[in-house]
């Protein structure tokens, strides 16, 4: 069933591991077939705490219309990923 997700994603600081790591994040929205309503870049910001050992982090928002068992697959690659520092799906009619 589709439903709409409000998604969250921290990326290296770095420049050639952020747009990695973009890269990485946007096939894997394209392999589950999201549909992306819209996208902003939120910059580089400083992590409440160390994350692989970066102080910073370069965060992206997403909104996406997607099914929901494609969430779990998406979440199962960024867990693996050394790309990918954190990120979160929020369903918002569940809030």
């Amino acid at each position: 069933m589709i439903k709409h997700y409000e998604f969250t994603v921290i990326l290296s600081s770095d420049e050639d591991k952020m747009k990695e790591g973009l890269a990485f994040v946007n096939g894997e929205l394209e392999k589950a077939s999201a549909e992306i309503t819209k996208q902003d870049d939120l910059g580089i910001k400083t992590l409440a705490y160390t994350i692989s050992k970066q102080d910073k982090g370069h965060y992206f928002y997403y909104e996406i219309n997607v099914d929901s068992q494609a969430i779990k697959n998406m979440s199962r690659a960024f867990e693996l990923s050394t790309l990918v520092l954190k990120f979160l799906f929020v369903n918002p009619e569940k809030i």
